[in-house]
């Protein structure tokens, strides 16, 4: 949970069920920032393979042109891949808040989603089983630390590639398109990414790629924390995880949100008193499968992974866990993006 303080004055609280939705919000937040999803006995996730971020792997990430161009798919073995196989479970950074992505259904306590799918199929590939899978609750702003500090060995968490995080992890080819967009309640003025944001109070996650938008251009938008990144920080308009955001609008704390419009849908979803604003994404950005830089021989069987969940058209395993989950907030989508290699 945030480290704000209760504050007189606050709006009401919009859809979820009033006070009990937000109880469940609020409980729900907390697990994911405070506890892993599973608790297992193993073993660090394993270092890269060459130990730090090479000089040429530097170089290529500072001339970055093209951030969504990973290596060529391989189906073969290397030291990331013989550590998952030695320890028998692939450990994974996932979300349990992102309804449709990544979630604990309720009714059952099963984690699911779309990246839940995608997760289950590495492990399928690596292991055998689909179930072969530690899943960890990582929060938006502790998603590179976590591949950094052998916490997990994949990040499959709605994760943007770009050459800013290139320079930190490594990404597979992209597996899903999407793009920023403005949610807020229904009655809002706010019309989108625009100047009917001046002076409105508009959340953001650390370290998101929201939050960068915002930094280029906020349209005099309030979207900074005093102190922001301090112990004093009070996360009310940056916020440690995506969902926070939610919560803060639906208490009335901000009156916008900036995030992915993949990730907005599946909130407008929960909540029928907000809305997606502006017709379109405002920007392009492509969801990559992360993993510590230098471990080439796991993003490399990775892309071989996405190559085969592609595969078949309107019958792929993409296309049948995108019907599943996210056509109905999401519709129109026909196929998943085209892989990318790099030919260097």
């Amino acid at each position: 949970m945030s480290r704000s303080k209760d504050r007189p004055g606050r709006g009401r609280l919009r859809g979820w069920g009033g006070v009990t939705g937000m109880a469940v919000a609020c409980a729900v937040t907390a697990a994911v920032t405070l506890l892993p999803l599973a608790h297992h006995s193993v073993g660090p996730a394993g270092a890269g393979a060459s130990g730090g971020v090479a000089t040429a792997d530097r170089a290529r990430a500072e001339a970055c042109t093209d951030p969504e161009a990973s290596l060529p798919a391989s189906g073969d073995d290397g030291p990331n891949i013989d550590r998952i196989k030695e320890r028998g479970k692939l450990i994974a950074g996932v979300d349990q808040n992102s309804f449709r992505w990544g979630y604990r259904n309720p009714e059952s306590g099963d984690l699911e989603g779309f990246d839940i799918d995608l997760v289950r199929a590495i492990a399928d590939d690596l292991l055998g089983d689909p179930d072969a899978v530690i899943f960890r609750a990582i929060p938006t702003n502790q998603r590179i630390a976590a591949l950094e500090n052998d916490r997990v060995d994949v990040v499959v968490r709605t994760m943007t590639i770009n050459c800013k995080r290139l320079e930190q992890v490594s990404f597979s080819t992209a597996y899903f398109r999407a793009g920023q967009q403005v949610l807020a309640p229904k009655e809002s003025p706010i019309t989108g990414y625009d100047s009917s944001l001046k002076g409105k109070r508009v959340c953001s996650a650390e370290g998101s790629t929201a939050y960068e938008a915002l930094e280029k251009k906020s349209f005099g938008a309030l979207y900074k924390d005093d102190f922001d990144g301090t112990e004093r920080d009070p996360d009310l308009l940056t916020v440690p995880n995506q969902l926070d955001c939610l919560v803060r609008l639906q208490l009335g704390e901000v009156d916008a949100v900036v995030t992915d419009n993949a990730l907005a849908a599946g909130q407008a979803a929960q909540d029928p008193a907000v809305e997606l604003k502006g017709k379109d994404p405002f920007t392009t950005e492509y969801y990559g499968v992360a993993a510590k830089k230098g471990s080439d021989d796991l993003v490399a069987r990775v892309n071989k992974v996405l190559v085969d969940y592609r595969a078949g058209g309107k019958d792929s395993a993409w296309m049948r866990s995108y019907e599943k989950w996210l056509a109905t907030g999401l519709p129109g989508i026909t196929a998943p993006p085209a892989p990318k290699y790099r030919t260097d």
